[in-house]
């Protein structure tokens, strides 16, 4: 366990043990990492919380219910991550030689399975947080618990098209995110393809990240740069380069990458399954395609069309611009009262 302050916040570090796995590539699960529990409720105890914040069903989070259980403080959980969706993804990929129907069966009860595992975790907290409207109706619904719309905000100052420094003629379509089966990144060499034969104008993808799907995209894509995970302003002046921010996935539920795109003066092409196309104004900051062909279409319709580009650069720029972190937390502070007050009460009538 390591432990740092800065400012105002107090840092614990935990140490994943022998016993940890990989989930994904960056991603550890810790089976014993509950045993570090009582140090941290000494913590907590020292800190007197108002309230507890887990962000997901992890090794981590599970600390932070125990606890919050164990100290009769009010919990609050927030959904970052469609994990049915991924499992099922990924069985589906794993158990590709079955026939179709029998394919798609397993994967539609193996996320039905999964979803329900989840939300059982969700109903421990008190209040709820999702990143979209879709998710906050079906959360709540699910769970009979107050859930708050929690998007994200910008700093639109490290991210702005006045970084840009590309001038060589070539547009490039950018992706940035984990490079794995449920981002849908195989899906970029059919769009590499459809452009090609729709006739664009020289183009080539950037495509920041790292993940299982790497290799292959470095032997199918016929012209990328693949520079891995990038940070900070390094990242900011990869955006800034980019003309048209290409996003496939369709289990993601915020997408804070094409904010990051818009705030680097970049329109994005996204499908219409998951929280992106509540960020994309279609026919505005870039499009939302409701097909594979759509998604082609749209995307050579702007690398055709330099005014149109422009046009949407600007208005992706104008609606990042408008993205308050204030406004965001005002919310995730109000939530956090709803919290508070229905433990409270909850308390009260235990008594």
């Amino acid at each position: 366990m390591r432990e740092w302050t800065e400012g105002q916040i107090r840092h614990i570090e935990l140490k994943r043990g022998a016993l940890a796995f990989e989930l994904d590539k960056g991603l550890q699960q810790d089976p014993m990492l509950w045993m570090q529990a009582p140090r941290i409720g000494q913590i907590l105890e020292e800190f007197k919380p108002d309230i507890v914040h887990i962000v997901s069903p992890g090794d981590v989070s599970l600390i932070g219910l125990q606890l919050a259980k164990q100290m009769k403080l009010p919990l609050a959980i927030s959904w970052h991550t469609n994990l049915h969706d991924f499992g099922a993804m990924r069985l589906d990929r794993a158990i590709s030689w079955a026939p179709d129907p029998a394919r798609e069966s397993v994967s539609s009860a193996t996320s039905t399975a999964i979803l329900a595992i989840v939300l059982a975790f969700y109903k421990l907290g008190d209040v709820l947080y999702a990143p979209n409207d879709e998710l906050v109706q079906m959360i709540h619904e699910r769970t009979g618990k107050p859930v708050f719309l929690m998007k994200r905000g910008i700093d639109t100052q490290l991210y702005s098209p006045a970084k840009r420094t590309a001038d060589d003629g070539i547009l490039r379509l950018g992706y940035v995110g984990r490079i794995t089966p449920e981002k849908s990144v195989r899906f970029l060499r059919e769009l590499e393809i459809g452009l090609q034969q729709a006739g664009v104008p020289p183009f080539k993808f950037t495509v920041i990240g790292d993940g299982s799907e790497l290799e292959w995209m470095r032997e199918n894509l016929e012209s990328a740069d693949l520079p891995g995970i990038k940070r900070g302003e390094e990242l900011a002046d990869w955006y800034a380069n980019m003309d048209v921010f290409v996003f496939p996935s369709r289990t993601d539920t915020f997408g804070n990458v094409v904010l990051e795109a818009f705030a680097s003066g970049v329109p994005a092409v996204v499908t219409d399954s998951g929280g992106p196309k509540f960020i994309v104004r279609d026919g505005i900051s870039g499009y939302v395609a409701a097909s594979s062909g759509e998604f082609i279409e749209r995307t050579a319709r702007l690398l055709k069309d330099a005014d149109l580009r422009r046009k949407m650069a600007n208005a992706a720029r104008e609606q990042a611009c408008a993205e308050s972190w204030d406004a965001v937390f005002d919310k995730v502070y109000e939530a956090y009262l709803t919290g508070i007050a229905a433990r409270s009460a909850m308390d009260r009538g235990a008594v």
